[in-house]
């Protein structure tokens, strides 16, 4: 009697999984306007690869340039890449107001949002910052990138700035709410994803991010998140103590996005790339 109880239990359960819907992924790209060969590995991530959504930062050296290419492939779902940090040693932005509080000695943003040994009294929650720079601040980028890319869908931040304390997770859910933009998993909640093994190289991340996938479970949402970039000497000038091989890293990760490897394993698994956009109507 137990035998087929059990058994009619595993049939209910297998009936059930298989009319759930298929894993939905979003690929996420992050940092569009930190360098210029960060823009092109974004777009050709997007253009010839799996990533679903490109993150902008606003206030960032190569803004211009992601503003155009954007405009160019009015497909691509963007989002607004809410920056208080500039973080490179030898690349650096300043906040779009005036944002004292929020400023280095330099009149940069700071390099951390967080403590850090290596760069001791540089982080944001070392200094007096306050609420009312913050808002100014992450209002400014918002409407800039609006203006600029009016199909805006949602809010992220770099760094996780948007995250710092209970008080400025309200004001960015505030803000959100204002201008009709999904921020973050708030208001559509998703699990994150992540490589299942080594990611140091090429094909440990491409190996790695293939055995992610196939944990993947039906009827639920993901969102994966990395950094495209190229391997060339702009990438190379580019880094911050404790992480020093960006160039070779992000052309990891532009390597991944582009894989067929990956295109095939997601074929094959019936995964459904989503972007924030797919998630629903804006609140």
């Amino acid at each position: 009697m137990m035998k087929k109880v059990l058994l009619m239990l595993l049939c209910t359960f297998q009936a059930w999984a298989q009319n759930l819907p298929a894993p939905r992924l979003i690929v996420r790209g992050d940092d569009m306007g930190y360098s210029h060969s960060g823009n092109l590995a974004l777009m050709q991530s997007s253009l010839n690869g799996i990533q679903s959504s490109i993150e902008v930062i606003v206030p960032s050296p190569w803004f211009p340039e992601a503003v155009q290419m954007l405009q160019a492939h009015p497909n691509i779902d963007v989002g607004i890449h809410l920056a208080l940090t500039s973080e490179w040693d030898k690349l650096k932005w300043r906040p779009l107001t005036e944002a004292k509080s929020l400023r280095d000695p330099d009149g940069y943003f700071f390099p951390m949002v967080y403590a850090n040994k290596q760069y001791p009294g540089l982080a944001i929650v070392e200094n007096k910052f306050t609420l009312a720079d913050i808002e100014a601040e992450f209002r400014a980028q918002i409407e800039l990138a609006i203006k600029k890319i009016p199909r805006i869908s949602h809010i992220t931040s770099h760094m996780g700035c948007s995250r710092i304390n209970a008080e400025v997770i309200e004001l960015t859910k505030r803000l959100a709410k204002e201008y009709h933009l999904i921020y973050e998993n708030t208001l559509y909640p998703f699990e994150r994803a992540s490589y299942d093994g080594p990611f140091q190289t090429s094909t440990q991340k491409i190996a790695s991010f293939i055995k992610m996938l196939r944990r993947l479970q039906a009827g639920k949402t993901y969102c994966f998140v990395d950094h495209p970039g190229l391997d060339d000497a702009e990438l190379k000038a580019v880094s911050h103590i404790g992480y020093e091989g960006v160039a070779a890293d992000r052309q990891g990760v532009t390597d991944v996005f582009t894989s067929q490897q990956v295109k095939d394993a997601i074929r094959d698994l019936g995964i459904q790339i989503i972007s924030y956009r797919d998630l629903g109507p804006r609140p």
